[in-house]
């Protein structure tokens, strides 16, 4: 299933979450996504999104192991289902709005908490899901850039501060 339908689906999912389990499980499984989609990136994306792909990769591996609480649904794991990044730059910005509103659920479920260890593996949850935007966002920008360099049309031949003087010399070199 191509990355945007699954992000979609990830965030409706977590949207209707009800109770500290099940607000777990669909933070795990945006993890879970964002694993899937950096290292489907990495290894087929552009090539200058590569390594911060990875790197987004690695970050929800451990982002998902924080996570005790895993109950997946009956229907799995939807990070499984990745077949294909279609449009690589909203497939992020999707990406990105999931992770975000894990990040805050998240923070719900820690506010809400007496229990310690719940406590803390939200938080670390959260520093993974932090550090999974950056990466996002990095990527972004570069995407970003690289339409800006596509789109700017070709510098003209410079000779100094004011570009390249063109028409009779005659003024400045001293003839009238």
């Amino acid at each position: 299933m191509e990355a945007e339908r699954l992000i979609a689906a990830g965030r409706s999912a977590l949207a209707g979450s009800r109770g500290v389990p099940a607000v777990m499980a669909e933070a795990w499984q945006a993890q879970a996504l964002a694993r899937a989609v950096g290292g489907q990136l990495a290894r087929y994306g552009p090539a200058e999104l590569r390594t911060d792909a990875r790197g987004l990769s690695e970050t929800c591996a451990l982002g998902s192991a924080v996570l005790d609480y895993p109950m997946v649904p009956a229907g799995g794991v939807r990070a499984s289902q990745l077949t294909e990044v279609a449009h690589v730059a909203r497939a992020l910005a999707a990406l990105a709005l999931l992770l975000g509103e894990a990040g805050i659920a998240l923070v719900g479920v820690a506010c809400g908490t007496e229990e310690e260890g719940l406590y803390w593996q939200c938080i670390e949850s959260i520093d993974a899901v932090d550090e999974s935007v950056d990466r996002v966002q990095s990527m972004l920008r570069r995407l970003a850039e690289q339409e800006r360099e596509r789109d700017r049309p070709p510098e003209r031949e410079r000779d100094g501060p004011f570009g390249v003087v063109h028409g009779p010399a005659g003024f400045v070199a001293g003839q009238p």
